[in-house]
């Protein structure tokens, strides 16, 4: 174990959750990151209500998820592809990408990232 990272128990109440500006009906809660001490990567949980959309963007990092709950539609690079809980998802650097919840349901996932710049660039 490194000398200047030391173990973090982050309990589910502590996590707050905030709305996504970039996404109608998007909500994000970091639950582990670099705030918590984690140095190189961080885990956050979104949150899509039934009706949400996110619109086409890009980020400058990579993207991997987990479909915790839920069936929406991902777009990537102009190609969609419905999810639904156990399925996981890579999203390369730079990839145009998107999401929508046409369901009754909401939707959650798992994002885990490399720790640094995560600009996103809307693209719509």
């Amino acid at each position: 174990m490194s000398e200047t990272s030391q173990p973090v128990i982050k309990r589910r109440e502590s996590i707050e959750y905030h709305t996504v500006e970039a996404g109608a009906g998007l909500r994000k809660g970091v639950l582990i990151g670099p705030d918590d001490g984690a140095p190189n990567l961080a885990i956050r949980r979104f949150e899509l209500e039934p009706g949400a959309s996110v619109p086409r963007h890009t980020n400058e990092i990579e993207h991997e998820q987990y479909v915790l709950e839920g069936e929406y539609t991902v777009g990537i690079d102009g190609e969609e592809h419905t999810v639904s809980t156990g399925d996981a998802l890579h999203i390369p650097a730079g990839a145009v990408h998107w999401y929508r919840n046409d369901g009754d349901s909401p939707g959650a996932f798992l994002c885990a990232v490399p720790n640094g710049d995560d600009a996103i660039e809307v693209l719509e």
